[in-house]
């Protein structure tokens, strides 16, 4: 992922796998125990780093899934796999718990949620760029914030929604949580609608009006993220109030 600001506690650490689960049947949470670890913000992520008997080496950014504090002291990652790629592999089909990987973080100053911002947040999440997000779900609800959240998802199918029970639950037992999905490819049986990008009437009608100045998060691949972005712009909201990540690929 395009990252830029920095926190600045920017040293490797060796964490170990304590715990894996299967999200999806192409993505695995992590969960690691990091010594020393000095917390993070929800939005932020790690830089991963796997090295080779021959000394080669390859790292990747991964956002982090979890809030702090964590209730088990773990910093969880949400990795899918992508299946020309060095590292997320090794992540999803290969370590186990007991292995160890090299882990430097956290990072990134701009696209974090604290939980002292008053405003209203809509979260825009497409495939894998939901993770951060989650994090800032599970933060609020850690925090015991009250500040309401609305959170749009695209995804391709059903099959492949991060954290489907998780969310169903929290949806279910807070009134201060929405979550509608958007369905690219395959929609559930029964759907009200057939399967779409994201676009204007799934902003307009699932986001926050614009008056309401909400804190506006929009996280995944590049095409995805400026479409979003330029919605929400044409619908009027603040640009200021727009935060965005993307990475490579398409949606």
């Amino acid at each position: 992922m395009a990252r830029t600001a920095v926190s600045g506690r920017l040293r490797w650490r060796v964490a170990t796998l304590s715990e894996a689960r299967w999200e999806t049947s192409t993505a695995r949470t992590l969960a690691l125990d990091v010594p020393d670890w000095p917390g993070h913000l929800p939005g932020q992520h790690v830089d991963v780093r796997l090295t080779a008997e021959d000394g080669y080496s390859a790292q990747r950014s991964y956002s982090i899934a979890s809030a702090w504090p964590h209730p088990d002291g773990k910093v969880e990652l949400t990795v899918q796999r992508l299946d020309d790629g060095e590292v997320s592999p090794y992540l999803t089909d290969v370590v186990e718990p007991g292995e160890q990987v090299e882990l430097r973080g956290p990072v990134g100053g701009w696209f974090v949620w604290r939980d002292k911002q008053p405003a209203p947040v809509l979260l825009i999440g497409g495939g894998s760029g939901v993770v951060p997000l989650m994090a800032m779900v599970r933060a609020r609800a850690t925090a015991g914030a009250k500040q309401p959240f609305r959170l749009i998802y695209s995804v391709r199918t059903p099959e492949d929604v991060l954290y489907a029970d998780e969310l169903h639950r929290r949806v279910r037992d807070d009134a201060g949580l929405d979550v509608h999905f958007v369905y690219t490819r395959k929609t559930p049986e029964g759907w009200s609608s057939p399967p779409k990008r994201i676009d204007v009437a799934a902003l307009n009608t699932y986001g926050w009006p614009p008056d309401f100045q909400p804190d506006c998060y929009v996280c995944g691949p590049t095409t995805f993220v400026e479409t979003a972005a330029d919605i929400l712009v044409a619908l009027g909201h603040d640009p200021r109030r727009i935060r965005t990540e993307r990475f490579g690929g398409t949606s």
